[in-house]
């Protein structure tokens, strides 16, 4: 799917006891490759997609076409699945043994069941010169405990975009660049024009938006050992600036019941003169609001004083019960090579994850008189330098960030002080893990 920022993380919970038999079942040991080929003679494998149809269509086909030419023995049958289906399917699949051979994930999910061992161990089968070709921090998102399970595929990373229009009645020259100068603009927006600089969701299922901005505002959040590490003065000066806010009027009340989209229709409609997103919502507010897409600029995402920056990571995975473990691996490296990933890239007005593609002109030569959206592409580019996984690999990741912001809401509702809702969450996480 290609609204990375939009992907909510998936929790697999209501399905262990679908997953029980198969985790007693699953041996260490690596797939019998004797299993390879198929009855016709050809190796078939299955590629799941999510939710790349029908726009992609072209792409894929041809795609799978060359791949097809250049491995005469293999043969590919592409799936597309809606991305809220796939939780379900996958895990359907998985515990029944009749796993697709290479599925597109993400790394929050992926990381659930590389926990069960779910997925082939990619550190014996991607030689040390391929891995090297991908961008290292990206790389290291799709790992647990030291162990590669996934490759990576594309990448978006977060933008401002900013109505130049309101930003002028309030006074204010240029976007801003940290939380510190976030508040102040916030401020100064709702002083004078009556509405409120930007909305960010506290809904726990919906956006990990808040959570990073405790990375990047110096917040360790576990430590070595997986336990709370935010119970600590950058912890509880995070906590301080969101509730903050709430209490000051310079965030709507609904940024404790809403999510992402709201914040979408709160900007298309001209209600907030900032909005956090990746630049494939520039076409959205395009279509729906022209007027908004007019007066609309693009700005590096927002940032604390630690200067980091978020990318959303898609990937691929390859699951242990394949039965054509080679075949699926090259197919997934052809998937995400230089060529391949560029050529994606610039149709889906997304990142590629190999630092040749990266570096291709394509991400950095933009004319002064450019659109919007290839602006957005060389902003985007350009932020990579910054640009890591914020949050940590962690099994049971949804536990930690419901804890933290139920805690915030807490807070922000004058039901906990700021030192008893830190404490809360971290003993909520810690009686967790």
């Amino acid at each position: 799917m290609i609204q990375v920022q939009k992907f909510k993380r998936l929790t697999i919970w209501a399905l262990v006891g679908l997953l029980t038999s198969w985790i007693v079942s699953c041996s260490t040991g690596n797939v019998n490759p004797s299993t390879k080929q198929a009855s016709s003679g050809a190796a078939k494998i299955e590629f799941w997609t999510m939710q790349l149809k029908p726009q992609f269509t072209d792409y894929f086909q041809s795609l799978i076409a060359t791949f097809e030419s250049q491995n005469p023995g293999v043969k590919v049958n592409w799936v597309d699945i809606p991305w809220a289906e796939m939780e379900n399917k996958i895990l359907t699949a998985v515990s029944a043994k009749t796993p697709p051979d290479v599925v597109n994930l993400n790394p929050d999910f992926a990381s659930q069941l590389a926990s069960r061992n779910a997925w082939l161990d990619l550190d014996t089968k991607v030689p040390n010169n391929v891995r090297s070709s991908y961008l290292p921090n990206i790389w290291k998102a799709s790992t647990l405990n030291g162990k590669s399970f996934g490759i990576p595929w594309y990448l978006t990373t977060r933008l401002t975009i900013y109505n130049t229009d309101l930003l002028k009645q309030a006074g204010i020259n240029k976007p801003p660049a940290t939380y510190t100068e976030l508040a102040q603009v916030a401020q100064q927006i709702k002083d004078k024009t009556g509405k409120y600089a930007f909305f960010v969701t506290f809904v726990p299922q919906d956006s990990g938006e808040v959570l990073e901005s405790f990375v990047q505002m110096g917040v360790t959040l576990v430590d070595a050992e997986g336990k709370a590490a935010f119970n600590s003065p950058q912890g509880k000066a995070a906590f301080q600036y969101w509730i903050d806010l709430y209490k000051k009027g310079l965030l709507p009340k609904e940024v404790l019941t809403q999510g992402h989209r709201h914040a979408v229709e709160l900007y298309q409609s001209g209600e907030t003169a900032l909005l956090a997103s990746g630049p494939e919502f520039l076409k959205q507010i395009a279509n729906n609001a022209p007027a908004i897409a007019k007066a609309s600029a693009i700005a590096p995402q927002i940032t604390g004083d630690t200067g980091k920056k978020n990318v959303a990571v898609m990937n691929v995975v390859i699951p242990r019960d394949t039965k054509q473990p080679d075949a699926a691996v090259k197919f997934a490296l052809f998937l995400t090579n230089d060529e391949n990933q560029l050529a994606f890239a610039k149709q889906a007005n997304v990142l590629p994850s190999t630092i040749k593609a990266l570096s291709d002109s394509y991400f950095k030569n933009v004319s002064a008189n450019a659109s919007t959206i290839d602006k957005a592409r060389a902003i985007s580019a350009s932020q990579m330098q910054q640009a890591e996984v914020l949050t940590p690999t962690l099994k049971n990741f949804n536990i930690l960030q419901k804890a933290i912001y139920e805690n915030l809401q807490a807070a922000m509702l004058d039901e906990k002080t700021v030192d008893k809702a830190v404490e809360d969450a971290a003993q909520e996480w810690n009686s967790r893990i």
